[in-house]
């Protein structure tokens, strides 16, 4: 239930930021929830339960969790670099013990993962990176305030 909640919010916020359609962003008029992904989220969930076993969708929320978790940790290292002027409301500690340990550690536990798993990974991470470039990359709004600076200079 906690992960079901964390991905609407995810895909919440990726939909106001354009990397979904923004329809996904409406929020519920009474209970202020993002009740759309919430329903979609809940049907693709469910299909998924019933038709995969558990053992198979807790290994490839691990492996995501874990590879988001090697993300972080380097994000932390090169943010520290490029933008040491970012106010953050939680600093790490031991810059860059911590965030390598973290990534050396995650990746080691997804390493002992079956071959099966990491083959779903990457097909999952493949279909990411499609929508990625056939939608998200066009609507997001960090590319349109690109497009507009771009088009402001020339």
């Amino acid at each position: 239930m906690i992960l079901f909640m964390g991905q609407t919010r995810v895909a919440f916020a990726m939909a106001r930021d354009g990397l979904l359609p923004k329809s996904l962003a409406k929020t519920h008029p009474r209970f202020r929830t993002p009740y759309r992904i919430t329903l979609i989220a809940g049907v693709i969930i469910a299909l998924l339960a019933a038709f995969v076993p558990l053992s198979t969708l807790a290994e490839l929320v691990n492996i995501g969790t874990l590879a988001a978790f090697v993300l972080v940790s380097i994000g932390v290292i090169v943010l520290r670099r490029t933008r040491p002027d970012l106010p953050r409301a939680f600093k790490v500690p031991w810059v860059p013990v911590v965030p390598i340990l973290s990534a050396v550690i995650c990746l080691y536990l997804m390493l002992n993962l079956t071959l099966e798993t990491w083959i779903r990974f990457l097909v999952w991470l493949a279909i990411g990176v499609v929508v990625y470039f056939l939608y998200s990359r066009r609507h997001s709004r960090l590319g349109i305030q690109e497009r507009e600076t771009a088009a402001r200079r020339d």
